[in-house]
């Protein structure tokens, strides 16, 4: 029987577009959701409730470049539970499904939260070269599908023997993603009312020759 993945990314500790995700994807019936990391960043306050979302309903989750206590920023209400979740977070998974085998991380591979996959100009057309880069730079990646985020860029492309997925971010990009197996194909779903932006802050994520 097929199989329906959620995606979602770089929630940001905004948790309005997170519910919608969340409510598209009981309504398609996927079978397992997946948060490609930073489920903090950007104010924090929302961030217990944006926790409690992802815990409740079973997402499978790891680690993004915000996602660690900082008791500086973070609220002291909650701290110590806020803490645990983050030091209780994986850096990547590894799971097969469909006889796929899925490789899941923030940035890039093995565990980058930093320097991630950017393929998309600020019109959000693929940048050829970014595409020979990561190709070469996968050749040895022995994995049907990887799953990012980090970038705030959507796109599902194909490099080599590979598919790779940045279903962007729920907060900034608007969107969420449903990965359909075996068939690999990969929809996507507006948020917030909002038509999805390919590529949210283009200037800050991407400089010509950098990964």
């Amino acid at each position: 029987m097929p199989t329906k993945i959620g995606l979602i990314s770089d929630t940001h500790s905004t948790t309005a577009p997170l519910k919608e995700a969340l409510e598209i994807f009981e309504r398609e019936k996927v079978n397992i959701t997946i948060c490609a990391g930073d489920i903090a960043g950007y104010g924090e306050d929302q961030l217990e409730e944006t926790i409690d979302l992802l815990q409740t309903n079973h997402c499978l989750m790891i680690s993004g470049n915000h996602d660690y206590y900082d008791a500086a920023t973070m609220p002291e209400i909650g701290s110590d539970k806020i803490k645990m979740f983050f030091d209780s977070l994986p850096t990547h998974l590894e799971i097969t499904i469909e006889n796929k085998h899925i490789y899941v991380v923030h940035a890039s591979p093995p565990d980058a939260q930093h320097d991630g996959i950017k393929l998309l100009d600020p019109d959000g057309r693929v940048f050829e070269d970014r595409i020979k880069h990561w190709e070469n730079e996968l050749k040895d990646f022995e994995y049907d599908i990887l799953i990012v985020g980090h970038t705030h860029q959507i796109f599902s492309e194909n490099m080599g023997n590979i598919l790779v997925i940045n279903p962007g971010s729920t907060t900034f990009n608007h969107n969420c993603s449903i990965l359909h197996l075996p068939d690999m194909h990969v929809q996507n779903f507006a948020l917030s009312g909002k038509t999805p932006i390919k590529v949210w802050n283009w200037s800050m994520l991407y400089a010509k020759g950098n990964t």
